[in-house]
């Protein structure tokens, strides 16, 4: 089992910063890859940043060059710089780790959320 716990949303205006932060903790060493989601009420979730086990990350196009994600070398904490903050950016981030699970995929764990509002 992994828990996750997001800090660092809030209220920001356009052109801002924020940066994210998710604390691990449980069965760390199982974790294949983390990644940070968004979503917002009445649409669907939709992934921002992927981090893999070896570091390599992607990004969706929208944030690709503002965003930026990142994990402590104790791969405890996940972080997600957000730069030239937009008011569509607006909305409940989500952090997300998985772990493999022999016979049965990837077993998916998520945080409780941090709400990033931006102001125009």
């Amino acid at each position: 089992q992994v828990q996750l716990v997001e800090s660092g949303g809030g209220l920001v205006q356009s052109g801002g910063s924020l940066r994210l932060s998710c604390a691990a903790s449980g069965s760390i060493s199982s974790i294949f890859g983390m990644a940070w989601y968004r979503q917002v009420p009445g649409n669907q979730r939709e992934l921002v940043a992927h981090i893999t086990s070896n570091g390599a990350t992607n990004y969706a196009d929208s944030v690709r060059g503002r965003f930026t994600i990142s994990r402590s070398d104790a791969k405890d904490t996940l972080y997600l710089q957000m730069d030239s903050l937009k008011p569509e950016d607006t909305a409940v981030y989500l952090c997300n780790a998985y772990s493999p699970v022999p016979g049965r995929g990837m077993q998916h764990y998520w945080g409780q959320g941090a709400q990033v509002t931006v102001s125009s």
